[in-house]
């Protein structure tokens, strides 16, 4: 499931497995075996069902004798964690219960808010061209902007933070970067026990569950984990989906694109990472105790038997954001984020179309994801004023009108001092714009 065969056509490897049971064995990388569940009733009966299949990795025997090469990719998707993700029990309630009442105090419209002139921002940085790389140039980098917002990192953090994920997400010293989320995350935390604020990173400290510093960086690290590149993929096959059929269904909606890509094109393909307490019977398939069992999303949710049940189509039938307790807290903040970001790109850039067909494009290798590699369009140039220019105009006006001072540029140091002014990353470029 990890090379180029798998990510150009992966239903392959699913009819595959269905054809002999509702689930198989799998290679997700060199040396890391598992039980790949693809059929939709079974898929549901591990989700539904903590007291039989745990999340902890601690369990994984291969991992503890020593079968399992330490610097294999997949391990940081995989190993425990002591996050909400990765826990069970009263542990997994403890945590799980801050992080999702967090969330819950996000309002909708403010997120929606967030995203417009996130999204403005980016569209800027190439509208002008005539074209673009709607992975790199926008899908990858709203949601890591967006996060830092959600955060309230300041632009110092955020900008770390930003390099960090970019870093992580793209392979380049994956260990390294995640030495610095860790790093960037403690220093948020320090920050927000001194100076709370309206944002996910206090609302966390302030819980009445008690996070210790170590605890509250471990769920911002899950967080972004689990919203980031989700998010990326969400935003890029749902753009897909509609620049490929724009000319056959002009009217299709961006709620119906969503729709139709967590149904049959789900961003996370294979995820939620089992393991048995004992050995369990999936259909006719052994799950051994203490080896991992993944879940396909994709799989499931093209499970034929959906179809002869009539649930082939069912917004509810489809597990793109799992089932059970692990199930995804946020996914109504997911989908707000995607259709924003969708109609911001669409309304600004009215006549955009793929650069080359569908059938070409590259996918991404990678056992869990389904994610393009690129997305190249094309357009007429626009003006950046088209996209930016009424954001920055309110938001000077929102601050003269309350008395609040705009937020104050990066110093730059004096000439002749010798001291070289910092880069600005994209976070603070971002404040710096749109003074927010």
């Amino acid at each position: 499931m990890y090379d180029q065969g798998f990510a150009d056509a992966p239903e392959k490897v699913y009819d595959y497995l269905r054809a002999h049971g509702p689930a198989g064995p799998v290679e997700l990388a060199p040396g890391v075996e598992a039980t790949l569940v693809v059929e939709h009733e079974t898929a549901r009966r591990v989700l539904q069902n903590p007291g039989l299949f745990a999340r902890d990795g601690r369990r994984w025997t291969d991992l503890n004798e020593g079968r399992i090469p330490l610097d294999s990719p997949v391990l940081p998707m995989m190993v425990y964690r002591p996050n909400c993700l990765f826990t069970d029990g009263a542990q997994h309630l403890r945590l799980r219960k801050a992080v999702t009442e967090s969330l819950d105090k996000l309002n909708v419209a403010r997120v929606r808010r967030d995203v417009e002139p996130i999204a403005a921002y980016l569209i800027d940085r190439f509208s002008e061209t005539g074209r673009a790389d709607l992975i790199n140039d926008y899908a990858k980098l709203l949601p890591m902007l967006l996060i830092n917002k959600l955060f309230g990192s300041p632009a110092t953090i955020g900008d770390r933070v930003t390099t960090a994920m970019a870093d992580m997400f793209d392979g380049r010293d994956a260990q390294a970067a995640s030495e610095e989320l860790t790093a960037c995350f403690l220093e948020l935390v320090s920050l927000k026990r001194r100076t709370p604020d309206e944002d996910v990173t206090s609302w966390l400290v302030q819980h009445s569950a008690g996070l210790s510093d170590e605890e509250l960086k471990d769920q911002l690290v899950m967080l972004i984990g689990a919203s980031v590149e989700p998010e990326r993929n969400l935003i890029a096959n749902s753009l897909l989906l509609l620049l490929e059929r724009g000319g056959a269904e002009p009217s299709m909606q961006v709620e119906d694109a969503l729709d139709r890509v967590l149904l049959n094109n789900p961003p996370i393909a294979n995820y939620a990472t089992h393991f048995p307490l004992q050995d369990v019977d999936l259909g006719g398939v052994l799950a051994k105790a203490n080896t991992p069992v993944v879940i396909s999303f994709a799989g499931a949710n093209n499970d034929p038997a959906l179809t002869e049940a009539g649930q082939a189509h069912s917004r509810s039938a489809h597990l793109a954001w799992g089932a059970g307790p692990h199930a995804c807290p946020a996914k109504s903040l997911a989908q707000v984020v995607a259709v924003a970001a969708i109609e911001q790109l669409l309304n600004a850039l009215p006549d955009i179309a793929l650069s080359q067909p569908a059938s070409e494009l590259a996918w991404r290798p990678g056992p869990f994801h389904r994610a393009l590699a690129t997305l190249p369009v094309e357009f007429s140039p626009a003006p950046a004023t088209r996209t930016a220019s009424a954001f920055r105009t309110s938001g000077t006006r929102a601050a003269a009108g309350s008395g609040a001072q705009p937020a104050a540029p990066i110093p730059v140091p004096p000439a002749g001092s010798g001291k070289t002014p910092p880069k600005k990353g994209f976070w603070s470029s971002f404040l710096e714009i749109f003074r927010v």
